[in-house]
């Protein structure tokens, strides 16, 4: 065996996972850099990260849960209505008498309890789960709104210290012009949300349930035979979908401290676009959390772009959004297609390492 075919088997190509998170990841920080060079001012500071985060913390954990439903082929457009459910039943929870402790069980019943149903009707009534998660989506926000009309009265004083609970980092911060220093400030909610990702990250890569998920995104048929219990596998997608989008909620209910029908307002569709901007594909098998971070991350970023650029109307956002979400979509495209079209020079044992799709 010579040594320049040596040197192939050990650098394989990257995977397609690997591919589109390293363009997000790239993008992500070139357009970070080009926005300190031009605007300056809080996109300086490493406060204006954290700002970020603690603006979307809620959003990196619906979108870690619709990751992973994409991955299997699938698509769950209900995480923003159960959300907004988790929030307000929490807040009419919490303010008529109840804990903060049996709140958090509040919301991660309810998220549980909507993945659960939505879960078996996609998996094993074989519904299609684009009409399943509609009808789920509707039903949220129609039981939001009957809950925000019950007037709420007291204040739960352990959420209110809870929600006033900030993570300081001294050496972050910045110097203000009295001369005091200003420590970057990260709310329990990033935490939570970061926990969750790393988790996820680990359930993908690292786990037979991970490799299922994958299997199942790929190719339904092969996940057959290679022994994928393919209903149980989808039936969980979806139940862990409900439930990052009940912890969402009340990750969410921490960051604003209010609850009423318009909360998480176009939620999903924020969360798919920062997945595909991530790198996840809607026809499934390809897709990492990691990359879905890059994507929220890249979403945030462009929106905070639109307001500093003095766009304050909300459509200005929603054009870039567009804009960015076809970008990407087109990219991905065109990136696959042509990785296609070399895989099919490559000799059989180097394109089979070439075409690994998971993470």
């Amino acid at each position: 065996m010579t040594t320049g075919t040596k040197n192939l088997r050990r650098r394989e190509p990257l995977t397609d996972t690997q591919l589109l998170v390293t363009i997000t990841v790239c993008i992500f920080f070139a357009m970070y850099a080009a926005a300190m060079l031009i605007w300056g001012g809080g996109f300086l500071r490493p406060q204006k990260v954290f700002d970020l985060l603690n603006d979307n913390a809620y959003l990196l954990i619906i979108a870690c849960g619709l990751t992973t439903v994409m991955i299997c082929g699938g698509i769950d457009i209900s995480v923003g209505g159960v959300t907004s459910l988790v929030a307000m039943s929490c807040v009419a929870h919490m303010n008529n008498g109840g804990s903060v402790f049996t709140g958090a069980l509040l919301a991660l019943g309810i998220g549980l309890a909507f993945g659960a149903v939505m879960g078996y009707l996609v998996a094993y009534l074989e519904i299609q789960p684009f009409i399943v998660s509609l009808a789920g989506m509707f039903f949220a926000r129609g039981m939001t709104t009957i809950i925000s009309v019950d007037p709420i009265k007291n204040a739960n004083e352990g959420f209110a210290g809870l929600m006033k609970t900030k993570i300081e980092i001294p050496w972050l911060g910045y110097t203000a012009r009295n001369g005091n220093l200003i420590p970057a400030r990260m709310e329990i909610g990033v935490v939570v949300a970061l926990v969750i990702m790393v988790i996820f990250l680990v359930l993908l890569r690292k786990t037979k349930l991970g490799r299922s998920f994958y299997a199942l995104g790929g190719n339904q048929q092969s996940a057959l035979m290679l022994g994928v219990n393919v209903r149980r596998t989808r039936f969980l997608a979806h139940l862990l979908s409900g439930l990052l989008a009940g912890i969402a909620g009340f990750v969410f209910l921490m960051h604003t401290g209010a609850g009423n029908a318009s909360n998480a307002a176009g939620a999903e569709m924020n969360a798919i676009a920062s997945s595909i901007i991530g790198g996840t594909l809607l026809s499934g098998g390809v897709g990492n959390v990691l990359g879905t971070f890059f994507g929220v991350m890249t979403l945030s970023t462009i929106k905070s772009i639109v307001v500093t650029s003095g766009l304050r109307d909300p459509w200005w956002q929603s054009i870039t959004t567009g804009a960015m979400l076809c970008f990407f979509i087109l990219l991905q495209s065109v990136v696959l297609s042509r990785r296609g079209r070399h895989k099919a020079h490559l000799p059989a044992w180097l394109r089979g390492g070439a075409g690994k799709q998971n993470a």
